[in-house]
């Protein structure tokens, strides 16, 4: 059956390649719009609470171009933190190169006979239509293969950071040997209301779950990005931290007022994403918002501690799987032609761009991004 499958899929693919490339509709229908290499660099560090998600590269071709000039950009700035008077006593040092690299690998995606959409969604399909492989893409499929790029581009950034910090290469990283981010060494202690020392080790010890006080790489990645764990202590952190945030009078409690304008909206946006829902005034929010909060006080004390904001930590920290579905979510809706909630080949190829939206020229004038991937 398996290799029937694969022969089905080769004989229609060159069908369709064949009848794209003689077909006089085929430029005017999809004029090509120039691709643009994305720098996430800033952006991968992490730490920084609710912070916005990058668009996830559907194409893994493109994300693994991203990444070499992610570590190129990577490699640099270690190299200037870590040898501070080279770069002091050379403060012209030449660029050229790696920007010459960088456009020849940006006119590579804009040339069509390196770098078909077409061709690459043909090839694609196949390896994302597996539950079943049933000639559809459906939304679990997609948010499966989003959700695999993500882990992958996570993974690899863990990996680059573990080679900083893990400074004696036991394959290891001790609370000793971790140097905390910039976001982190250069914030004001005093706004956070406790010891940001003691927040760190927490954090850490939290991530060590075989209780060995070493993170190796899947404790270090869950260090990282907590909202990924399944780690039990890791997910009790995290309450602690939301609790920590909103408990304006430090009473290390949230009561109902400290729920409702912080910790609720979030659940909201997050319920309002999931369904497409739209915003409500407080007055019309503050029932459901008490209800919640009744739903979640289970000792019925008024107020909530932190192992009763577990069920909703999930919202308030959306994982990459998250991201994934609605990712998956929102490809589908703009490529599903005949919306019967899943994708056909031929519908990809028929709206091709929507799957690469990641790195389009957004200053392109028939260019529209979606607000909720900013």
């Amino acid at each position: 059956m398996g290799k029937l499958s694969v022969v089905i899929y080769i004989t229609v693919a060159v069908l369709l390649l064949f009848l794209i490339s003689h077909s006089p509709k085929n430029h005017s229908n999809h004029p090509h719009r120039r691709l643009k290499l994305r720098s996430t660099f800033l952006s991968s560090a992490g730490g920084e609470k609710h912070h916005h998600h990058e668009p996830i590269t559907f194409d893994p071709l493109v994300a693994d171009i991203e990444r070499k000039r992610e570590d190129k950009q990577w490699e640099k700035v270690y190299f200037e933190h870590a040898h501070k008077e080279i770069v002091q006593e050379a403060p012209g040092a030449e660029s050229q190169p790696e920007w010459e690299d960088f456009m020849d690998a940006e006119d590579y995606l804009n040339d069509e006979e390196k770098f078909n959409v077409t061709n690459r969604l043909v090839l694609l399909f196949p390896k994302i239509d597996i539950d079943p492989p049933d000639g559809y893409v459906n939304e679990h499929e997609l948010t499966e293969w989003n959700l695999k790029q993500s882990e992958r581009e996570v993974m690899h950034r863990t990996q680059r950071e573990m080679e900083i910090h893990d400074k004696n290469r036991d394959g290891f990283v001790s609370f000793a040997e971790y140097e905390p981010p910039s976001w982190v060494r250069n914030s004001d202690n005093t706004s956070f209301g406790y010891d940001m020392g003691w927040w760190k080790e927490e954090h850490f010890n939290a991530s060590d779950a075989d209780g060995d006080s070493l993170l190796n790489i899947t404790e270090f990645n869950d260090f990282l990005h907590p909202a990924d764990s399944n780690n039990p202590k890791l997910l009790q952190w995290l309450c602690k931290e939301e609790i920590r945030e909103r408990d304006t009078d430090k009473d290390g409690k949230v009561n109902f007022k400290e729920f409702f304008h912080g910790l609720f909206d979030f659940v909201r946006n997050y319920d309002e994403e999931s369904h497409n829902s739209t915003h409500d005034t407080d007055d019309s929010m503050e029932a459901p918002a008490r209800k919640l909060f009744a739903q979640l006080d289970t000792d019925g004390d008024g107020y909530l501690s932190h192992p009763e904001l577990l069920p909703i930590i999930g919202k308030l920290h959306p994982s990459e799987r998250y991201y994934a579905k609605q990712q998956a979510d929102y490809i589908i809706s703009q490529a599903d032609t005949d919306k019967d909630g899943r994708l056909t080949l031929i519908e990809m190829i028929e709206s091709p761009y929507v799957f690469y939206s990641a790195i389009f020229n957004e200053d392109e004038e028939d260019y529209e991004y979606h607000d909720e991937f900013r």
